[in-house]
């Protein structure tokens, strides 16, 4: 089976190479969406496009694999911890190297699948392959993640998330010495103009802001607790980035590459510490916490041992 999708042209991708276009359309990288051309997955107008298809105004209509048809997914990494079930939901602590669900261009384990694969039920509701998701964490990024087991609470996690009642707090460890120590960072998001992998704060991207409180500084580092106000692909990183204050270990986001090496670490330096919200059937506040892994957690004690 595979997944057909109708997508209305933006007026900015008007004249942009297929490729490309369906790159910004899809979040896809820009060779994955080359192979689906390749593949005859688009169309418009009922003419098939290539990588180098300059598109139109209009609708283009993609045709995606099912990603579930690729076979067993890899074990995860470090396994998946389960620390919080009830019969509407289940909180997951998430290892680095784990995607929230399948997508084209992952080969890598999913959060999705490592519960399927322990006999856990997850909600119907939304994409297929996306069973259960109602937020996602980067695949770089480890900690708290919610999942719902039923419709309802499916729906009214969604709601929360979208209305921004979730409180979710990130660990995260900074390049150099924030100033001022505590402040808000209210900058729009966007596609990196220049990256297919990237992200970065541009005119017209969207809304996106982050608290941050600097907890504890080292010689060149700082670690903050950083509370996000809405969600955005990347948004710690990006803001921190824009700041001047790359997040240590971040080598996508021009990261000290001495200094990671220095610190063992192959990965940013974030961790989503902290999940509160209403619970979505019986009311009253769930608050969840997780412990930094291992790779965190030893570069913290090597930059307080500095």
């Amino acid at each position: 089976m595979s997944e057909t999708r109708y997508l209305p042209v933006p007026d900015s991708l008007v004249g942009d190479r297929a490729d490309a276009a369906l790159s910004r359309m899809l979040g896809l990288s820009r060779t994955k969406c080359a192979d689906l051309l390749a593949a005859g997955a688009a169309t418009q107008d009922g003419i098939e496009l290539g990588k180098s298809s300059r598109i139109g105004e209009g609708v283009l209509e993609i045709t995606i694999p099912d990603e579930r048809e690729r076979g067993p997914e890899p074990a995860v990494p470090g396994g998946l911890e389960v620390v919080y079930e009830d019969d509407d939901l289940l909180v997951v602590n998430k290892p680095v190297g784990v995607a929230a669900h399948p997508s084209p261009g992952w080969e890598g384990p999913t959060v999705v699948g490592a519960l399927a694969a322990s006999g856990h039920t997850l909600a119907d509701a939304g994409p297929p392959e996306r069973q259960g998701i109602v937020h996602r964490l980067d695949v770089g990024t480890s900690g708290l993640m919610v999942v719902a087991k039923s419709d309802a609470a499916y729906s009214a996690l969604k709601r929360a998330f979208k209305e921004r009642t979730v409180d979710k707090i990130y660990h995260a460890i900074a390049q150099g010495h924030m100033d001022p120590t505590e402040g808000t960072i209210d900058a729009p998001i966007g596609r990196h103009p220049s990256s297919d992998f990237k992200f970065a704060v541009i005119e017209g991207g969207r809304p996106s802001v982050t608290h941050y409180k600097v907890m504890e500084m080292f010689p060149a580092a700082s670690l903050l607790e950083v509370h996000l106000e809405t969600g955005r692909t990347h948004q710690i990183r990006v803001h921190m980035t824009a700041m001047r204050h790359t997040l240590v270990g971040d080598l996508q986001y021009g990261a000290d590459p001495t200094q990671a090496k220095r610190l063992g670490l192959k990965r940013q330096w974030l961790h989503a510490k902290e999940l509160a919200f209403e619970h979505p059937t019986r009311g009253g506040e769930l608050r969840v916490t997780s412990e930094y892994p291992e790779d965190l957690a030893s570069a913290l004690e090597k930059l307080r041992a500095s």
